[in-house]
């Protein structure tokens, strides 16, 4: 027996929906020529931008502002003297198999080496970034040496702007968001398939002036859904509630599962939880807490995390530094760190607030690991991360980290009541 298949109206044949997500405020017009372009977009965002791509992680950040500026040096010394080579050479232009090696080439370096053109280092450059979840680096933010920047450069002028981050469309893990307020990589979510989509809370103009990146169609449809009546309290509704609204209901459980497929493969849209102010302003608050605890996670109180110190006998009598192992272990409640030193009493709750497939301490973790780099002028010149000269500082971001996903899942649960 068969079964006749047709596909939906966006040529879907599998995975099909049967929902109201066409119905919901749409949070950007992905594909529209005019996206981030005009006030009068029918969505609520106006701009939004993908991460950088770097193509070259391993140059152009670090976790030391000093031993960045030393790797990007030497990169751009490099180049330029490939350039050099390149003027002198017969053809007047270097063959790929005549390009150096030491260095990391990419399209756009290769297409400015044919152009003849030189680089300069700018320490100014260097800049703090959102690499992963909870984790900075210093990135050397710069189009020469960054293959994409995307809109970037219109979101991020050197201050703060709050920012909605999440896992975009085409992955096949579930929706993940993450407010952030500098700029961030385009790895920042992913794992595996996709990349990290964003939307400002602010834009810049071409004479770097900030405006407000949220549509006035947008607070119009708020403005009218949730319009109070005659004789009524006015609704405080507010371009700024409106954008932690949306960072609430990307948080939301049920809303994450009623929507799941639709958010593997298209932009999220957003709906209007009840009818009241009542309603609008939890939404809002529970957004707002859960963005300034998401950016300023380094300001946190600590989880009181319970930590042993075992010395490592073997490794100091042949004075090494202990075993770096930075394993999670959440049936045992525990983090071990390295050979020893443990972490006890991570509370359940803690693992249980995930980015992706991987909670917020495991990102953490993996990204304190020591790993051998992959290119071979960096491991042989520039491989100078060990985790005890970090130790200190990834116990206290752990503990502050811990606190950020209780009190997360607390909010999550409370929202899984909330009005709809």
């Amino acid at each position: 027996a068969f079964e006749e298949v047709r596909p939906d109206a966006k040529n879907n044949w599998i995975n099909l929906t049967q929902n109201d997500f066409e119905d919901l405020l749409p949070v950007a017009l992905k594909g529209s020529k005019e996206a981030g372009r005009t006030p009068n977009a029918k969505c609520i965002f106006q701009l939004f931008s993908l991460g950088v791509v770097t193509a070259r992680d391993e140059w152009v950040y670090d976790k030391s502002s000093g031993a960045l500026g030393d790797k990007v040096r030497w990169l751009i010394d490099a180049y330029n003297s490939d350039v050099q080579r390149s003027a002198l050479a017969p053809s007047g232009k270097l063959s790929n198999a005549e390009l150096g090696t030491a260095i990391k080439w990419s399209r756009a370096v290769k297409n400015d080496l044919r152009k003849g053109l030189t680089y300069e280092f700018d320490e100014s450059r260097i800049l703090e970034a959102e690499y992963r979840p909870f984790i900075r680096e210093h990135l050397y933010f710069d189009r020469r040496l960054n293959e994409v920047q995307y809109k970037l450069p219109a979101i991020f002028d050197g201050q703060p702007n709050p920012t909605i981050a999440f896992l975009c469309v085409d992955s096949s893990n579930p929706l993940a968001a993450l407010a952030i307020d500098r700029p961030f990589d385009y790895c920042l979510l992913k794992m595996g398939n996709g990349g990290t989509q964003s939307l400002p809370r602010w834009s810049l103009g071409p004479d770097g002036t900030r405006h407000d990146n949220i549509t006035d169609w947008a607070f119009k449809q708020f403005q009218q859904h949730y319009h109070p009546g005659p004789g009524r309290k006015p609704t405080a509704i507010t371009k700024e509630a409106i954008f932690h609204y949306v960072y609430a209901v990307l948080h939301d459980p049920v809303y994450r599962e009623k929507y799941a497929q639709n958010l593997k493969r298209e932009f999220p849209r957003i709906p209007l939880y009840g009818s009241t102010a009542a309603a609008f302003e939890q939404w809002a608050a529970w957004g707002e807490t859960l963005m300034q605890m998401h950016i300023g996670y380094e300001a946190v109180e600590p989880w009181p995390l319970r930590r042993t110190d075992t010395p490592d006998t073997k490794a100091r009598a042949a004075d090494q530094q202990p075993k770096a192992l930075l394993k999670a272990e959440p049936e045992l409640g525990r983090i071990v760190l390295d050979s020893e030193t443990v972490l006890a009493g991570v509370p359940p709750e803690a693992w249980a607030y995930k980015l992706g497939n991987r909670s917020a301490l495991e990102w953490v973790l993996d990204q304190h690991k020591e790993k051998k780099p992959r290119d071979p002028t960096i491991r042989e010149k520039f491989d100078t991360y060990r985790f005890a000269d970090h130790k200190e500082r990834v116990v206290s971001l752990l503990a502050r980290v811990a606190t950020v996903s209780v009190q997360t899942m607390g909010i999550v649960q409370a929202m899984q009541a909330g009005v709809r």
